[in-house]
């Protein structure tokens, strides 16, 4: 596994305080809600670490909106994997499964009995959205609608079995890795709001999408090997592979110069942000949530990448979960004819 690969990242941050709280809240609320059940899979879950990339990625983050986002990271990823099987491979029970919990990010109630991911899920957004500015809770809700509408279309891609296109694969790529949740959540946790004018602009908006792509394009390199094992195709290595007809060693090496190309300008463009903050004349205090906005940005890039080197959720995935089966120990979200949320009452 290409684990030695260098990218031009910001310095990640020190952990500070609240680590250890952090962990053994993670670990009681994945195992109240039944996303792990026995101690194998709740040893492998832990080997991940999931509130160290909380750590490492939201350095704003403290005490619950730390608890918040340390849930967050890990539902994402057991989530994540219930897809590497049977499910994962047809587009349609994907989609349905995914279809209700979407309804969830949009203000539904789950089911009675509702499977331990979408109750897992509905308790990250109740928390999530408790308190928070109206734009940021409809803002969101579109973010998990991509995210889990982005499945059935990975499942597709497994299906076909090749690579898709550059485009298809940003598309589908952007979705599944839900890189934009974790900006937005940084934001919460850091307790701001970005006037919209400055959130729009330019430079905010292209800073945005290129933390959003250094994140999975570096993943991308980190887990090529375990996802080319499984079938997963909407990876960039193999993107590139395929249509450029690439060796592995100059794939990993083009990626890693889109990357630094990428944080490049990222950087050019946190220089130009004073001046445009200035020509939008805004207050001392909303010159400051555009500062920390670009702090968090700079923290998850260079946070996720500190985490996923050094993460055993990468270099012993095989001897875990191997190749030959699902790339989970545990099922626990079951498709089902009548798993329809109720809406709530306006």
């Amino acid at each position: 596994m290409p684990q030695d690969v260098d990218f031009d990242l910001p310095a990640a941050t020190g952990v500070g305080p609240g680590l250890d709280e952090a962990r053994r809240h993670n670990l009681a609320w994945v195992r109240r809600f039944g996303l792990v059940t026995d101690d194998r899979s709740a040893a492998w879950y832990a080997s991940w670490d999931m509130p160290r990339l909380a750590a490492l990625g939201f350095p704003h983050a403290q005490g619950p909106a730390l608890a918040l986002c340390a849930d967050a990271m890990g539902f994402f990823f057991v989530f994540d994997d219930q897809f590497d099987g049977p499910l994962g491979r047809d587009p349609a029970r994907t989609a349905r499964v995914c279809r209700r919990l979407i309804d969830v990010a949009h203000g539904a109630t789950p089911p009675a009995g509702a499977d331990p991911c979408t109750a897992a899920f509905a308790d990250i957004r109740v928390r999530g959205t408790r308190g928070a500015h109206p734009a940021w809770t409809a803002r969101t809700a579109h973010e998990w609608e991509y995210y889990f509408a982005a499945h059935a279309h990975e499942a597709i891609g497994r299906v076909r079995g090749t690579p898709a296109d550059l485009e298809t694969y940003l598309h589908v790529r952007r979705g599944i890795a839900a890189t934009d949740l974790p900006l937005s959540l940084g934001e919460r946790a850091a307790g701001i709001t970005v006037p919209a004018a400055a959130f729009h602009s330019p430079q905010l908006r292209i800073m945005r999408q290129a933390a959003i792509d250094v994140t999975l394009m570096c993943n991308d390199v980190y887990s090529v090997e375990k996802e080319e094992a499984r079938g997963d195709v909407d990876n960039l290595v193999l993107v590139l592979e395929h249509a450029r007809h690439l060796t592995r060693a100059e794939a990993v090496t083009a990626v890693r110069h889109r990357v630094n190309r990428c944080v490049r300008r990222f950087r050019e463009l946190t220089a130009q942000t004073p001046a445009v903050c200035a020509q939008l004349r805004l207050c001392p205090q909303e010159q400051a949530a555009v500062d920390t906005y670009m702090e968090i940005m700079a923290a998850w890039m260079s946070g996720y990448h500190a985490w996923q080197t050094e993460t055993l959720r990468y270099r012993t995935a095989q001897e875990v979960v191997p190749p030959s089966g699902p790339g989970y120990l545990e099922q626990i979200l079951h498709p089902g004819p009548s798993d329809t949320p109720r809406r709530t009452t306006p």
